[in-house]
């Protein structure tokens, strides 16, 4: 208990650090976080111990990157327009991505397109939502911290409540072949009081109204729940307990923000169409 409250200290320091630091440090902190989970989920996926295998994961880390690096290039302003973006992700994209086919012809794996298939499966699954992430955080010269802060609260909100609620009052499972633990009673606990903290939030960050925070904080409820069970369903299909032992008492990157991954794509457009 003691280890994995001081990981979470730690882990909250740096992300508040990293989040209000400015645009710079926001978007270093984020690609280290999505190298980070591509690196754990290339790990449960792909063949493991052998060198072959590590370049492979290598090159999945580095396209999976791609949507995100070109969007960060466009937000700092080194890309003029959407235009000029759509144009260097193209450039940078299929280049790798045609390059993992070429890897496997020489790789001598048994399943090589279902290694292509895994690699290009992570930068959508993973990458894309990070690369989403920017549009929720910038909005031409204005950077909207808060609203990313706010996000991340509800989401871990959200799991912790949910954990609380079901391990005290769970009785009804949520999905019990995927998670055996998710209750009906911890998802109403949780999302009774990530709607709550929603309405604090609005208190707190005046970029948007109290009833777009109460929209956020359903695609929370719901569509981070779902990431949890996409998670869980990704670690059953390969018999793995947790996505990595990076931190300590918390499993890995992958199992902190498989939630909020998921929610990303579903919280941009809400954003992008209110802007």
């Amino acid at each position: 208990m003691l280890q994995r409250a001081i990981t979470g200290f730690f882990f909250i320091a740096v992300m508040v650090g990293g989040i209000y630091g400015g645009r710079y440090t926001f978007l270093g902190l984020f690609a280290i976080i999505t190298a980070g989970c591509l690196w754990e989920y290339l790990g449960i996926v792909l063949e493991s111990g052998r060198k072959r295998d590590l370049i492979r994961k290598l090159l999945g880390v580095v396209l999976g990157l791609t949507p995100f690096a070109g969007n960060s290039l466009l937000h700092l302003g080194l890309i003029l327009d959407e235009a000029h973006f759509i144009s260097a992700s193209a450039l940078l994209l299929f280049p790798l991505l045609f390059l993992a086919f070429i890897y496997e012809m020489y790789a001598q794996s048994e399943q090589p397109f279902a290694n292509i298939g895994y690699t290009v499966l992570g930068a959508v699954y993973i990458g894309v939502p990070f690369a989403l992430l920017e549009f929720i955080a910038f909005d031409d010269k204005q950077f909207f911290a808060g609203t990313v802060m706010g996000l991340l609260i509800m989401t871990w909100g959200n799991d912790s409540a949910a954990y609380l609620f079901g391990s005290r009052w769970g009785r009804r499972l949520l999905f019990p072949r995927l998670s055996p633990k998710k209750t009906w009673e911890g998802f109403w606990g949780g999302a009774v009081f990530t709607l709550l903290s929603a309405g604090v939030l609005s208190l707190f960050f005046k970029g948007l109204t109290p009833l777009n925070w109460l929209i956020l904080g359903v695609i929370v409820i719901v569509f981070g729940t779902f990431g949890d069970l996409v998670e869980s369903m990704l670690k059953r299909s390969f018999h793995a307990k947790d996505s990595g032992d990076l931190l300590p008492g918390h499993g890995g990157l992958l199992d902190r923000f498989d939630g909020f991954i998921f929610l990303l794509p579903f919280a941009a457009a809400y954003i992008l169409l209110l802007r």
